[in-house]
């Protein structure tokens, strides 16, 4: 079976059920324990979130390689089941290797950062079948852990497609495990996951315009939960 998305094969593996129950066994009953084991997290969700549609998008800021696992951890088993996350194709897709973990654990499909556009349409494709995606609107991890400027990539999707997006905010995933490190810190650092309510682009609302509604909805549950008491710095680890 190929994992290049544009193929038939390519296609069938996002919705396939024997893969949907391999993939349950690495996420549910491995990563997530590993992750849990060595970070504190705190997950909030709000009520709205048991009433969405099957197709949508969940949009996160990004700021570590735990962002995924702990997405995937955090959402009811009925969202995160067949989940695609976006992924940098010039990086996960190069190497056959990572390849297949890739689309294996997190159900991934290829995202362009170098504007080739050899996977243009992917995510539309994806959407259209049915299959809800996890992206990262930043285009990268923040360097800093602060949320970044929102390309309107999944905006447009959410529009053209006719989907809600479900925002998603991360806090402490940056000092548990900045870039540049392979595995989280020691101490079991605190991190906080915060699920917000659906949200639909409205009749005649503009990528733009929307986009900007969907950073201000993910900025304010980041500074919410970056507030509280679940989210602990490199600083307060060391002085504890």
């Amino acid at each position: 079976m190929r994992v290049v998305a544009d193929s038939k094969a390519g296609h069938r593996r996002f919705t396939s059920k024997i893969i949907a129950v391999l993939r349950f066994v690495v996420q549910r009953m491995m990563l997530k324990p590993l992750v849990w084991s060595l970070a504190r997290v705190h997950v909030r969700t709000h009520e709205d979130v048991s009433r969405m549609p099957k197709t949508f998008i969940v949009v996160s800021n990004h700021a570590s390689h735990l962002d995924a696992p702990l997405i995937l951890g955090a959402l009811p088993r009925r969202l995160s089941r067949y989940l695609a996350a976006g992924a940098a194709a010039d990086y996960f897709f190069e190497v056959r290797w990572r390849k297949w973990i890739t689309a294996l654990v997190f159900n991934a499909f290829p995202v362009d950062r170098t504007r080739s556009g050899s996977h243009s349409g992917v995510s539309k494709k994806l959407l259209q079948r049915g299959v809800p995606l996890l992206i990262f609107p930043e285009g990268g991890r923040s360097s800093n852990g602060r949320v970044g400027r929102f390309k309107p990539g999944a905006a447009a999707l959410s529009i053209a497609c006719d989907v809600p997006c479900l925002p998603v905010a991360i806090a402490g995933a940056h000092e548990a495990m900045p870039r540049g490190q392979w595995w989280p810190s020691r101490g079991r650092p605190r991190v906080a996951v915060s699920i917000g309510a659906p949200i639909y682009p409205k009749p005649a609302e503009t990528s733009a315009e929307f986009t900007e509604r969907l950073s201000q909805a993910v900025r304010r549950l980041h500074d919410e939960i970056g507030a509280g008491q679940h989210v602990q710095t490199s600083a307060q680890r060391r002085a504890a």
